[in-house]
């Protein structure tokens, strides 16, 4: 006599119910359902088992994603005589398995313990869309499959490429089995990932000037944080004879580079915000994940580049929004090259953080420079730091050819004017930028 388990399910008659038994099975180890068996295990049989496999298939294939059909086998067997509808389900190759009308939540999704079926946790779902798609965030499934796309339409029409259902197939906005993917989730209206921006007084986050959170499509979110640093980014005026001169306090193309970074390269699977905060002499830029496996610092600053999000670059790029892969950062430093203060790069395991000096907040410092000596002995000094952290005094000798009694004048006129800092004593002193 039969009994109900792990892999076996009895059901009298045919319910609607039983779609979620076919969902179960195939999320968790595959099982076989008998149509026309009570739950003791008494052949009771159907009345149509030809009517009654019709109407369970027709269930299935239009009720459950992604398509299961091949992974489904029904069949009719007298047992004691009476017939009985067989419905043989493996473990399907595309887990999680879920009813359409509710989507990839516990409500849709089934599985298998013991003897019952029962919605899966939100944990659970996630591991299967791991085991199945991988560990990249941007082609995994998205759980929300409800995605509206009104900002991106108008980004793709503006710049007049098609969006239609094949190029979102193309792109990776969607699986070939019409299941939206994370990708597509960060492109939508609905997504969750969002930039918190502020703008404070002085130099420290004490006092706001103002401040705002950016939510929906990233492309959105990306016009909104620029338009918030545009409207923070003061103008100030020199004059050179007769002529006036406007200079923003920061480059245009360091702000979109970094922005673009901030949001391309950024660790989707955490669910912390993008941080931009403004002061009176820098921005800061901090995103959540380091640098991706393989890469260095060195590296980065060379230009090389390993994408995190390939997909998400590759939307960006067909926008026209990047240029070409591994240009920003060499771009954020060029766009400094007659500053005296350099944007800073720093990472961790968790972030990686940039930060671009206001170019106007040391005028003074920088005409004094100017002014002092043969400005080329300051800017030599200033490229050997870019080159490496730290230098020695020997070091500058070398670099500026220059005698001992120079370097150290130099050095210690910088020094003065907090163009740079030391370290240590003695023999031991090098020098870093402030």
């Amino acid at each position: 006599m039969l009994t109900e388990g792990l892999n076996v399910e009895l059901k009298r008659e045919y319910t609607d119910d039983i779609k979620k038994t076919v969902i179960a099975f195939a999320n968790t180890a595959g099982g076989t359902i008998y149509i026309g068996i009570d739950d003791n295990g008494q052949v009771a049989g159907v009345a149509d088992g030809d009517d009654t496999m019709l109407r369970i298939s027709a269930s299935v294939r239009n009720s459950i994603k992604p398509d299961i059909t091949l992974f489904v086998d029904y069949r009719l067997e007298k047992i004691d005589e009476k017939a009985v509808v067989i419905i043989d389900v493996q473990k399907g190759a595309s887990s999680p398995y879920y009813l359409s009308s509710k989507g990839i939540r516990p409500e849709g999704v089934f599985v298998r313990q013991g003897a019952s079926t029962v919605p899966a946790s939100d944990n659970a779902i996630f591991n299967m869309i791991k085991q199945t798609d991988g560990d990249h965030y941007e082609e995994l499934r998205s759980l929300n499959q409800e995605l509206t796309f009104n900002e991106a339409d108008k980004e793709f029409k503006r710049r007049k490429i098609a969006f239609s259902g094949q190029q979102k197939i193309s792109l990776g906005i969607k699986s070939r089995d019409d299941v939206y993917t994370n990708l597509g989730l960060l492109l939508s209206d609905q997504c969750k990932h969002t930039i918190k921006m502020a703008a404070y007084q002085g130099l420290e986050k004490e006092v706001f000037r103002d401040r705002r959170e950016f939510e929906g499509s990233l492309l959105k979110q990306l016009n909104d944080a620029y338009e918030f640093i545009d409207k923070n980014n003061r103008v100030r005026a020199e004059y050179i004879g007769l002529q006036r001169i406007d200079k923003h306090d920061y480059p245009a193309e360091a702000i979109r580079e970094a922005l673009l970074n901030s949001l391309v390269h950024r660790e989707y699977s955490f669910s912390s915000s993008t941080l931009i905060s403004i002061f009176e002499n820098r921005i800061e830029f901090i995103s959540v994940g380091g640098l991706v496996k393989g890469i260095t610092y060195d590296d980065i600053m060379l230009g090389i580049s390993i994408t995190r999000n390939e997909k998400l670059a590759n939307v960006f790029y067909r926008l026209g929004l990047i240029e070409s892969y591994g240009t920003g950062i060499p771009k954020i430093i060029r766009s400094y090259d007659d500053c005296v203060d350099q944007p800073l790069i720093e990472t961790t395991d968790n972030a990686f953080k940039i930060v671009l000096p206001n170019k106007n907040s040391r005028k003074e410092t920088n005409l004094v420079v100017n002014e002092v000596m043969d400005n080329e002995q300051f800017s030599g000094v200033l490229h050997l730091l870019n080159m490496k952290p730290s230098i020695t005094r020997k070091e500058v000798d070398e670099y500026l050819g220059v005698s001992q009694s120079t370097s150290t004048r130099i050095l210690n006129s910088m020094l003065d004017r907090g163009l740079i800092k030391s370290v240590g004593k003695g023999k031991a002193t090098q020098y870093e930028r402030v």
